[in-house]
C-alpha cells in the first residue's frame, strides 16, 4: 500500500529530496512507491519553481521524460495520499545524476488548471495537449492548447473514468452523410489558427499536406508543410490516426491478458513492449524472475532490436533513393524472425514474456538455430556498410541533414540512437542495468554530428553489438525455470487442486478473474528498439490496472520536428522521417 511521509531527512533519502528540503522546506511531501522512485507532491502554486529549481541544479534534471495524468475519483486505496480528484505527475531525468524524480499536482474536479512547463522544457507541448485531450485539464499559457490524439469535434475525454471503455457500453455508432461531411470539414487545416501567414507583399507561400497517407510517412501521419519553392518556413506535425486507446484498454483487461496488446504499440518491438509492462508489474507483486527466464528475455529482445535496426536501414536507404538493400534486409529479417517464431510460436506479436517469467522454455533444437544467425548476419553487415554507407550519393543525402545537437535533443526528450548520435552515450542497459544487462559485455555506439547519416551508423552498430549479446547468451544460458513460483505469476499446480480445496479455489480465481495486484504504484524504463519505453502501473489491489501510463520514445522524437526542420528543404524532411525510426503506432499508442 502506497502511503505519503513527511518530508524529515533520513539516512537512505534520496540526494534530490535533501536538496528540495533546502529550498523548500515543508512546502512538499515524499511519497514513497514499491520501486523506490523518488516521489513528491507539491501545491499549484509552487509547481513551477519546483521544476524550474530541478532543472537549474548543478546536476540538472534536465529532460522532462514523461508527463501525464491520473482521474483518482475511483480510487479506493489510497490511504495517506493527499486529496485529489486528478493528479498530474512530472516524470524528470538527470543524466548527470543518473536518476529520476516524480512531480505530483493534486487538483480538484472543479478548477482543472495548472502552468504551462513550455518555457521551462518545450516538449512539454505535445505532453500536456495530450493530457488536455484524454482528461481535460488546462494549461494556462500553453501556445496552442487543442487536441492531440481525437478529432477536434471531438466529445469528451477518453481517460476519465465516466468514459465508457467498450462499444458495448455506448450506442451504436452510425456515419450518414451529414456527419461525415461534417467530420471532413473539421479535418480541414486552417494555417491561421496556427500563426502561419498565407502570403504577403513579397511572399507567396504555398501550404501542401503530406500524408497521412504517404509511403515516405512511415505509417498514418499528417504533417502540414509551409512552403517557399522548396524551402520549409515552417511545418506541423499531425498525430492520431492511429489512435487505439491503449491505455483506457489497460483500464478493462486483467493484468494478464494485457500483454498482447502491449506488442501493439510498437508492432517493430516485439517483446521489447512487453518488457517494460510484466516489470513494472513484476516490482508492484514484488515478483523475483529466474536468471534463466531473465536470459532468455535479453536474447529474444535482442532479437527484435536487430529485426526493427534491419528494417529501419533498409527504409532508410529507400527514402533516400536506394531500392536494393532493403530486399537483402528482408531476407535477413526472415532468418531472425526464423529463430523468433521458432521459441515464440509467432513472428512479429509473439505476446510470450509473462508475469514472473516467459510463457514457455527454449525448445528443443534452440541452439543450433541461433548458431547458424549468428553465424549468417556479420558478413551480411559488413557487406550492406560498403554498399550503402560508403556510397557517396547516401552521404550527400544524409551527412549534415536534419541535424541537432546534444542540448536540443535533451530539451526534447530525445532518447535512444537519435541522443547517442549527439555524443551522448546513455543507455540504460549499461547506466542502469536491467534484467541481468551487467553481466554481459558490449559497447554502447556513439557518434557526433548528431544528422541523419551519424543516426544510421549509430542503429548500424547496434546490430552488432546485439549480436554480441545474444552469443553471450547462447553460451551461458544458465539453467532452471522459466517462469516464477509465485502464486500472482503462475496458478497452482495441477495435481495440488485435486487435493487442497484452498488450492483449487485459488487456481479458479487466478484463471477466471486474474491475479488481484497489491495496491500501490510501480514503473520501469527499458532501452528498447528506438529509445526509452516505460510503463508506470497504479494498482487499486484489483484484477486490473487503475491507470497504465506508456511513455514511448518516437512521441517526443516527432515532436521535435519543427525545431529541427525548418529552414530546410522538403526533401531534407523525408531524409529526418527516415533517420529518427519513427512507427506511428508507437507514437498515437
Amino acid at each position: 500500500m502506497v502511503t505519503v511521509t513527511e518530508n524529515r531527512p533520513t539516512a537512505d533519502e534520496p540526494i534530490v529530496i535533501t536538496e528540495l528540503n533546502q529550498k523548500f522546506a515543508g512546502q512538499f511531501v515524499v511519497q514513497p512507491t514499491c520501486d523506490d522512485f523518488p516521489t513528491v507532491w507539491v501545491s499549484r502554486e509552487q509547481l513551477l519553481d519546483v521544476l524550474l529549481y530541478l532543472r537549474t541544479l548543478p546536476k540538472p534534471y534536465v529532460m522532462l521524460l514523461d508527463l501525464s495524468a491520473i482521474d483518482e475519483r475511483l480510487r479506493q486505496h489510497r490511504q495517506g495520499l493527499p486529496d485529489s480528484d486528478f493528479t498530474v505527475f512530472y516524470h524528470l531525468l538527470s543524466l548527470e545524476r543518473n536518476s529520476d524524480i516524480r512531480v505530483k499536482v493534486a487538483l480538484s474536479e472543479n478548477d482543472l488548471n495548472l502552468p504551462t512547463a513550455t518555457r521551462i522544457w518545450p516538449n512539454a507541448n505535445w505532453y500536456e495537449r495530450e493530457v488536455w485531450d484524454m482528461f481535460g485539464i488546462r494549461f494556462e499559457g500553453h501556445p496552442h492548447l487543442t487536441r492531440i490524439l481525437l478529432p477536434k469535434y471531438w466529445e469528451g475525454h477518453p481517460l476519465r473514468k465516466e468514459y465508457a471503455s467498450r462499444a458495448t457500453e455506448v450506442p451504436p455508432y452510425y456515419l450518414d452523410l451529414g456527419k461525415q461531411l461534417f467530420e471532413q470539414e473539421n479535418l480541414r487545416f486552417v494555417p491561421e489558427d496556427w500563426g502561419m501567414k498565407r502570403s504577403g507583399r513579397d511572399e507567396d507561400f504555398m501550404f501542401l499536406n503530406l500524408g497521412p497517407n504517404h509511403p515516405s510517412a512511415h505509417g498514418a501521419f499528417r504533417v502540414v508543410l509551409q512552403l517557399d519553392g522548396e524551402e520549409v518556413i515552417d511545418c506541423i506535425p499531425d498525430i492520431g490516426y492511429h489512435h487505439r486507446g491503449a491505455e483506457k484498454i489497460a483500464e478493462r483487461q486483467t493484468w494478464h491478458s494485457f500483454i498482447p496488446y502491449t506488442d501493439r504499440i510498437d508492432y517493430l518491438g516485439g517483446v521489447m513492449n512487453e518488457l517494460p509492462y510484466v516489470m513494472a508489474v513484476e516490482k508492484l507483486a514484488g515478483i523475483t524472475v529466474p536468471e534463466r527466464a531473465q536470459t532468455i528475455r535479453i536474447m529474444m529482445s535482442e532479437f527484435f532490436r536487430i529485426t526493427n535496426n534491419l528494417l529501419y536501414w533498409g527504409t532508410f536507404i529507400q527514402d533516400a533513393g536506394g531500392m536494393t538493400p532493403i530486399f537483402y534486409m528482408f531476407a535477413d529479417r526472415q532468418k531472425a524472425y526464423d529463430v523468433i517464431e521458432a521459441v515464440t510460436g509467432y513472428r512479429m506479436h509473439p505476446a510470450w514474456f509473462r508475469i514472473g517469467g516467459t510463457a514457455m522454455d527454449l525448445p528443443n533444437g534452440w541452439q543450433r538455430l541461433v548458431r547458424e544467425f549468428l553465424d549468417w548476419m556479420p558478413s551480411r553487415i559488413d557487406e550492406y556498410v560498403r554498399a550503402t554507407m560508403q556510397n557517396k550519393i547516401l552521404k550527400l543525402r544524409t551527412q549534415n541533414v536534419a541535424q541537432y545537437d546534444a542540448k536540443q535533443a535533451l530539451a526534447w526528450g530525445v532518447t535512444g540512437a537519435g541522443l547517442r548520435a549527439t555524443g551522448i552515450g546513455y543507455d540504460l542497459r549499461k547506466a542502469r542495468p536491467y534484467m541481468g544487462y551487467e553481466n554481459f559485455d558490449f559497447e554502447v555506439p556513439i557518434a557526433f554530428n548528431g544528422d541523419a547519416y551519424d543516426r544510421c551508423l549509430v542503429k548500424i552498430e547496434e546490430i552488432r553489438q546485439s549480436l554480441r549479446i545474444i552469443e553471450q547468451c547462447l553460451n551461458n544460458m544458465p539453467s532452471g525455470a522459466y517462469k516464477a513460483d509465485h502464486p500472482l505469476a503462475v496458478p497452482p499446480p495441477k495435481d495440488r487442486t485435486l487435493n487442497d480445496i484452498e488450492t483449487l479455489i485459488n487456481h479458479f480465481l487466478s484463471v477466471s478473474w486474474g491475479p488481484v495486484m497489491p495496491a500501490g504504484e510501480s514503473s520501469m524504463m527499458v532501452e528498447a528498439v528506438k529509445g526509452i519505453n516505460s510503463y508506470y502501473v497504479t494498482s487499486d489491489r484489483s484484477t486490473m490496472s487503475y491507470r497504465t501510463r506508456i511513455r514511448t520514445p518516437t512521441f517526443a522524437h516527432l515532436q521535435q520536428m519543427p525545431s529541427v526542420i525548418n529552414g530546410s528543404l522538403v526533401s531534407d524532411l523525408i531524409i529526418y522521417l527516415a533517420s529518427i525510426d519513427v512507427v506511428m503506432a508507437d507514437v498515437d499508442r
